[in-house]
């Protein structure tokens, strides 16, 4: 009886390690996004389209080697060194990721990347301030300047020659009574293509005095 039990106890042991076996090294198939990265970038152009910020794929393997295929550790990348301006079409290589031994891609979506380049830009324009709402009752703005009173902004060529100033974010005179100034962000947000050289801060100063004395200046 001992005997009996012991081989069947071996048995299913035997019959568990089989098992898995079998299922850890069965390969399997999955979806991953992986983050397109563009390299090489001549430096007298800019992106302006792209067809894809990602790129998936389905990866063939065993269940370890999946376990290490990550987006956050997986990359594709694409060099433009020697890019002209105009549109390039570039076809998704499989080979050129990254991959654990024991995996393999089976398909990639999309097949075909394309991006325009356009030539790059640059302009010193004026800081304009978005106010809205007015004083209180007696008082008026006598003043307002932006510190620095330009900003350098480069990009696509023909987005960053049309500009002749950029605002800043909305500002809410409502109701003061006293000068005050404070830090701004510029409204960049409509212009795609188009961006700061630097990030030192704006500040804006807004001028408020009574109305008489507003009157005399005049």
């Amino acid at each position: 009886m001992r005997l009996y039990v012991g081989t069947l106890i071996l048995s299913f042991a035997i019959a568990s390690v089989l098992w898995l076996m079998a299922h850890g090294t069965s390969p399997i198939e999955r979806g991953v996004d992986i983050p397109i990265v563009f390299t090489g970038v001549p430096e007298d152009l800019v992106i302006t389209e792209k067809s894809a910020e990602v790129l998936n794929i389905r990866v063939l393997g065993s269940r370890a080697a999946l376990r290490n295929v990550s987006p956050r550790e997986q990359e594709y990348g694409i060099d433009l060194s020697g890019a002209k301006p105009g549109l390039m079409v570039h076809e998704v290589d499989p080979s050129m990721i990254d991959l654990p031994r024991g995996a393999r891609v089976t398909s990639r979506s999309p097949a075909m990347i394309e991006v325009k380049l356009e030539q790059r830009g640059r302009k010193a324009v004026r800081i304009k301030a978005d106010l809205i709402g007015e004083p209180a009752e007696g008082f008026a703005i006598a003043s307002i300047e932006a510190n620095p009173p330009h900003v350098w902004l480069t990009g696509a060529r023909r987005d960053v020659l049309r500009l002749s100033e950029i605002a800043t974010e909305t500002i809410d005179v409502s109701g003061v009574t006293a000068p005050f100034e404070r830090q701004v962000r510029l409204s960049l947000e409509a212009e795609d293509h188009v961006w700061r050289e630097t990030d030192e801060p704006v500040t804006v100063r807004v001028q408020v005095v009574p109305i008489e004395r507003a009157d005399a200046k005049q």
